[in-house]
């Protein structure tokens, strides 16, 4: 396995498809918190690595994918606990990105994204909670897709925030995007149900093309976020998407203020963390990068707050942004403000970016939906990232219509 770019924490694991099926030929890798037989996932720690056995069994999205003909090569590093958008790991390192000489290439799925955009691997599974699918996507200039919270089997993944935790992929273009979707979602879509055309076919082209968005919605609050140096090329990127909808409509993604959804996400996430890890940092008393024992300190002082305004604010906003978009409906905007940062920085504009960057993922992460994030060249040849947020359990209609409209060739 080709290591250069530093993507792999075992570049040796290796596992042999189990069946034929649609995605044979192909070569995938795991984030370090999949379940892999054999395999003891480090989860980017190695306190973690060093209390926790091998596992007994493959994860669930690992088994559908060996399942379908796809051979695993690799495991991926990731932040530490998955609780970081930035890629950067004290214990194991920091996975060049390919695309941007001496930046980031973003978290904590930082090893899945490399190893797709050095093309180390055709696909690679991610875990995406706050943006951790979403952000190194966008950093590296590849295609990545957060589905719908509870879409993708979560077994045998280690979990971070299970009401916000979900299974996401990369893939070097939209069309292997769609069709590892089609076998991790099940196949079950409009126009898409199971025993259909297999991906690729003439047939199955045709029923992607009659997939239709009536309303492409353009929330200003979100574009307002955009670092000014990336504004035209992201708005350029975002003619594409609206020639493939029947219109368009300005709007405004959060009347309460995207710092509010923010802190919403952040309370209930944090909390939720210390409960599912607390235990385990007391017990084990972990070596923490100074950001990431920052962040479980906050985390512990948000267990057990009273947090009914948070989940309040959060029952509504999914309500109303789901009604919105229903199963025709698209939101679009920026996946992060601008390109990856340079690597090395101090404390304090690695929370900048992160609040950026969470201020812009918690649209899809507060409310459940689905987002695909699209690699746009911006300024200095670095990736920029264009989302499409879909409808509720509108996942494979998104991926299919992204495929079917998106034209790199044109951005």
């Amino acid at each position: 396995m080709d290591n250069r770019y530093g993507a792999f924490i075992d570049p040796g694991l290796e596992v042999s498809p189990l069946a034929r099926g649609p995605l044979d030929g192909l070569t995938f890798a795991v984030k370090d918190v999949f379940a892999v037989k054999g395999h003891v996932s480090s989860a980017g720690n190695p306190d973690w690595l060093r209390s926790h056995p091998a596992a007994e069994e493959h994860a669930a999205a690992v088994r559908s994918l060996l399942l379908a003909g796809a051979a695993l090569k690799g495991a991926a590093h990731t932040d530490e606990l998955m609780y970081s958008l930035g890629g950067e790991n004290i214990h194991y390192g920091t996975p060049v990105n390919p695309r941007g000489a001496g930046r980031i290439p973003g978290g904590s799925s930082s090893g899945s994204a490399v190893a797709v955009a050095a093309g180390s691997v055709d696909f690679a599974l991610g875990t995406d909670t706050g943006g951790s699918v979403r952000v190194p996507s966008a950093y590296c200039g590849i295609y990545g897709f957060r589905p719908s919270h509870g879409a993708v089997d979560m077994n045998g993944v280690i979990p971070l925030a299970s009401q916000f935790d979900t299974v996401g992929w990369m893939a070097g273009s939209p069309g292997l995007l769609h069709r590892v979707g089609r076998v991790l979602l099940g196949g079950a879509g409009e126009g898409e149900s199971q025993g259909e055309p297999a991906p690729g076919s003439a047939a199955s082209s045709a029923q992607a093309a009659r997939v239709q968005i009536d309303t492409l919605f353009i929330p200003e609050d979100a574009w307002a976020l955009t670092e000014p140096e990336s504004e035209g090329e992201l708005t350029g990127a975002l003619k594409v998407l609206q020639a493939g909808a029947a219109r368009s409509v300005q709007t405004e993604a959060a009347p309460e203020g995207l710092k509010a959804w923010m802190d919403a996400f952040r309370e209930l996430q944090g909390s939720e963390i210390w409960e599912t890890h607390g235990s385990w940092v007391r017990k084990e008393h972990p070596t923490f990068a100074p950001d990431i024992a920052a962040r479980f300190k906050l985390a512990e002082e948000l267990h057990g707050r009273n947090l009914s305004a948070a989940a309040s604010l959060r029952k509504e906003v999914t309500a109303r942004l789901r009604n919105l978009l229903g199963e025709n409906g698209v939101l679009v905007i920026p996946t992060v403000p601008g390109p990856a940062p340079l690597a090395g920085g101090d404390a304090a504009q690695l929370e900048f970016n992160r609040s950026g960057a969470m201020s812009l993922c918690c649209i899809a992460g507060l409310t459940g939906l689905p987002q695909i994030t699209l690699p746009v060249s911006g300024p200095g040849g670095l990736s920029l990232g264009l989302s499409v947020i879909g409808g509720f359990g509108q996942d494979l209609r998104l991926l299919a219509w992204v495929n079917e409209i998106w034209k790199p060739a044109l951005v």
